[in-house]
């Protein structure tokens, strides 16, 4: 995936950023949780997982269907962004899995961690994020330097 740095605009990322933020408020005060998108996913399918009640989930629903329909919500506002991707799909699930597996060690995602962590000033985010970034950097350098010849 690129990112198209000639349409980025400060107000736009400003206005994201801001959103993210409210929107990490609001669940932590209606629900009492930190609203961290592997935690959040992980409870209503740990619940069909073992067959319990999905009302007891009511809030991580209602965040998963909020993320489902803002881009629908943008594009009444302005086009979406157009994405490619250039790995291919064996990449692309290989990929996820260490993701997956990286949020479990790490007990969180970077949305757990990054933001609402760092904003509680929690030592454990702040190492956890350090570690996120340390790795991302590592993986782009191995990537663009290393094996692209």
């Amino acid at each position: 995936m690129t990112i198209d740095w000639v349409s980025f605009t400060p107000a736009s990322a400003l206005i994201g950023g801001a959103l993210i933020g409210l929107a990490s408020a609001m669940f932590l005060l209606l629900s009492g949780r930190i609203a961290g998108i592997t935690g959040i996913l992980a409870a209503p399918l740990q619940a069909l997982w073992q067959r319990t009640p999905l009302a007891l989930q009511r809030p991580q629903l209602l965040f998963v269907l909020g993320l489902v329909l803002a881009p629908l919500a943008w594009s009444l506002v302005a086009p979406l962004p157009a994405a490619t991707l250039s790995a291919s799909p064996g990449v692309l699930v290989a990929a996820g899995l260490l993701v997956g597996v990286g949020t479990r060690l790490a007990n969180g995602c970077t949305s757990g961690h990054g933001v609402c962590g760092l904003a509680r000033l929690s030592v454990r985010s702040l190492a956890n994020v350090l570690v996120f970034m340390a790795a991302g950097f590592a993986t782009v350098f191995v990537v663009r330097h290393v094996l692209a010849g």
